[in-house]
């Protein structure tokens, strides 16, 4: 099988790509710019994966440029992973946001739907598009209100509706994956756990004070594997039912704080943690905690990888990603 990938030099997409060329199918990365920014994933993708890889260049805002891809190259399926992912940012620009994330899915259905409407798509959506569901709801399942709370949330329900309401409407093989919170190796230290394991890497090399920034230490997720979500999208895209959405998420609820404290045992560090106003949401959500038994029936999937070892695995990728 073929396989497009948008968003492969984001967070999830190379570990997707290591998943499917190892499973035996032919990947092609989507890039924005042909500026050598797919050499940016080797900091995950081992060599013998990278070589496997192939690039096509253009914009998901440019409906021209994916028309252009999808008229050239025949794809069984597309995973469409790309996003402005961070919801703070989406609080200082919206409008980038929705152009990215709304825009740009409808002109990747429009390219999918004009040139190959048998290509099947995945579309990644997020759990912000639940909103702040109060936790005495019980577990989020795909039947709960889009009620989202920050601009991030809406420009990816609107993405989601949309796909959604493509595959029921023109009968086309699309469908939705709803991901809770996932974190390892390459996740952005703009993200919380993330930004805990890049400062403490650098405490640990003795470029920062003991004095970690945090914000919401309270907030409560269900926490995965990145490379465990990536293979519910694998298992997914197999046996969908088109304008179907799926929960995708982990199996216990940790506090951002218990996590900190996990990965400071790990490396035997004491610090001061001290509130940075700028890491703190403007709406949090306190807690999410999801069903996903409905991905879990269908495909047998179910998260493997322990939360101790994604975090040491998240640490030793920042403490070999900083130099000194």
């Amino acid at each position: 099988m073929k396989y497009l990938i948008t968003g492969i030099t984001g967070f999830a997409g190379p570990h997707l790509a290591n998943l499917l060329v190892g499973e035996g199918h032919e990947v092609v990365g989507l890039v924005r710019a042909s500026n050598g920014r797919e050499q940016d994933i080797r900091d995950v993708v081992p060599d013998a994966v990278f070589g496997k890889l192939g690039f096509v260049y253009g914009d998901l805002t440019h409906l021209r440029s994916l028309d252009r891809i999808f008229a050239a190259d025949k794809f069984d399926g597309v995973f469409h992973l790309a996003a402005q992912s961070h919801p703070p940012t989406s609080f200082l620009d919206p409008y980038d946001t929705f152009l990215a994330n709304s825009l740009g899915s409808v002109n990747l259905v429009e390219a999918i739907a004009t040139r190959q409407p048998q290509c099947r798509l995945m579309c990644c959506s997020t759990s912000e598009v639940y909103g702040d569901s109060p936790e005495s709801a019980g577990e989020i399942t795909e039947q709960f209100p889009i009620a989202p709370v920050n601009p991030y949330g809406v420009s990816k329900a609107a993405a989601d509706l949309y796909v959604a309401e493509r595959a029921r409407s023109v009968k086309l093989p699309f469908f939705i994956t709803r991901a809770f919170s996932h974190t390892g190796p390459r996740r952005g230290r703009n993200f919380s756990i993330s930004s805990d394991a890049y400062q403490i890497a650098r405490i640990e090399k003795k470029l920062q004070e003991p004095v970690i920034n945090v914000g919401t230490l309270s907030s409560k997720r269900v926490i995965m594997d990145v490379r465990d979500c990536v293979k519910a999208y694998y298992l997914l895209m197999q046996k969908f039912t088109p304008g179907e959405a799926y929960n995708v998420g982990g199996d216990k609820v940790y506090s951002m704080g218990e996590v900190l404290d996990m990965m400071l045992g790990m490396r035997g560090l004491t610090v001061e943690k001290r509130v940075d106003p700028k890491l703190v949401r403007p709406i949090d959500i306190p807690v999410q905690i999801c069903n996903t038994d409905k991905c879990r029936k269908l495909t047998g999937w179910k998260p493997e990888i322990p939360l101790t070892k994604t975090l040491d695995d998240l640490l030793t990728y920042w403490e070999t990603k900083i130099q000194r």
